[in-house]
């Protein structure tokens, strides 16, 4: 099961962006290429963020396809498969771009807070009147 070791990559993300806030949500944008499904990506981060901040946070995959060009006509598409052939010509000679990609967009911590530096305070933040 490679998620294991993907799924270990996210949660050092997490942390160092969560830095030691409770986590609830993150988004992980994947290249296509790695082949990781939701569920899939879901059940081994579970398994290794259990006793972390990110322990019971849900992960929202967003698969990215690669970019394939062919090397003989220039058609240029995207594509899920590594081993796509050129929907223009038919030809095998491709040049892929991407698709291999692990990036953390974004993470939702369990907690409203006042975001430091700023006057007004959150909104979020019952202690502060909006």
């Amino acid at each position: 099961m490679h998620e294991i070791g993907i799924a270990e990559a996210i949660l050092d993300a997490v942390e160092k962006r969560a830095a030691g806030r409770p986590v609830k949500h993150a988004r992980v944008r994947a290249g296509a290429l790695l082949r990781i499904s939701e569920p899939a990506i879901n059940q081994a981060f579970a398994m290794v963020s259990a006793g972390s901040p990110a322990e019971g946070a849900r992960l929202e995959l967003v698969i990215v396809p690669a970019r394939h060009i062919c090397r003989t006509c220039r058609h240029t598409t995207t594509s899920d498969d590594a081993f796509a052939s050129c929907g223009g010509c038919g030809g095998i000679d491709i040049v892929t771009e991407g698709g291999d990609e692990l990036i953390l967009e974004s993470i939702q911590t369990t907690e409203a807070a006042h975001v430091p530096g700023h006057p007004r305070g959150d909104s979020g933040d019952p202690a502060r009147p909006s």
